[in-house]
């Protein structure tokens, strides 16, 4: 999987086996999941053709999953845990009818998950949904724009046949979407001044609770040399499994983790500042790029 935001939309590439209940929502295999951002006052029967315009002009594969919302793609939470990555595009005006009302949750498991499985973790999304918006104290359950999108990568070593809220997969889905959901309304309703979307990482070196990264107060800078770049301190190619950038290690309950901790790639400013300039390139076009660098 790689995500990247452009043209007021989140990009998220990969071979995707995926469940939505979105615009032309279903079960199917796809290469792109797409938030766009539009304005309030759009016509919600052009959005679906706002979305097909969205993904020609990249230059994309017509088959994909999308959603539309009215919320800056800059203020989208993006949360991981362990396999699971999710995406949280939230806003809750304060009355019924405001526009700016709607919740896009996508979640990205980087292991395969079965049909069934991603029908269950819409279910657990869901669920966390509420009892999130229950705990802020928000009389509803949701908003008519809500969308939830459940992908997994295909072509992985592992696999999950269930994805309830006891399982592996689910316990870190309803972890994330409870964690998840305030961070992202309260930065819809008092939103930040960057630009940069907000990065909430699951971390195991300081416990079992959730870290905001911020490259102000990051506690572990430089981590891999002085001058690097902090731009990308979350790889969105990540897991890449290219044996020449990083290489699998053994995780903490046993099962094979992709270790890139001496990946220099995206830490080096001059492909940093390329990667923002073409957010579309890929991994072996930067590779390509930081080669001539050496030259």
């Amino acid at each position: 999987m790689r995500y990247y935001s452009h043209t007021n939309s989140l990009f998220i590439r990969g071979p995707f086996r995926a469940a939505s209940t979105g615009m032309a929502g279903g079960i199917r295999s796809v290469p792109t999941l797409l938030v766009h951002a539009i304005p309030a006052d759009s016509d919600p029967a052009d959005r679906e053709k706002t979305l097909d315009r969205i993904i020609a002009g990249e230059g994309l594969d017509q088959i994909f999953f999308g959603a539309t919302s009215t919320v800056p793609v800059r203020h989208t939470c993006v949360l991981q845990y362990d396999f699971i990555t999710v995406f949280i595009s939230a806003g809750i005006g304060p009355e019924p009818s405001d526009p700016g009302r709607g919740i896009i949750i996508i979640v990205v498991s980087s292991q395969e998950l079965d049909d069934a499985a991603l029908l269950e973790t819409i279910m657990v999304t869901a669920e966390a949904k509420v009892e999130a918006l229950q705990a802020m104290n928000l009389s509803l359950s949701g908003t008519p724009a809500d969308v939830i999108i459940a992908a997994g990568e295909s072509g992985g070593d592992t696999g999950h046949r269930s994805a309830g809220r006891d399982t592996e997969a689910g316990r870190r889905v309803r972890a994330a979407v409870l964690h998840g959901i305030p961070k992202a309304i309260r930065r819809h309703d008092a939103p930040a001044t960057e630009d940069r979307p907000a990065f909430f990482i699951f971390s195991r070196f300081k416990g079992d609770h959730w870290v905001e990264w911020t490259p102000e107060k990051c506690p572990y800078y430089p981590c891999h040399f002085k001058g690097q770049s902090c731009d990308f301190c979350y790889c969105p190619f990540y897991p890449c499994h290219d044996e020449t950038l990083g290489q699998w290690a053994v995780g903490s309950n046993g099962n094979r983790v992709w270790n890139c901790a001496k990946c220099r790639l995206l830490h080096e400013p001059e492909v940093a500042a390329y990667f923002k300039q073409y957010p579309g390139a890929s991994r072996q076009e930067l590779m390509a790029f930081a080669k001539t660098l050496k030259r």
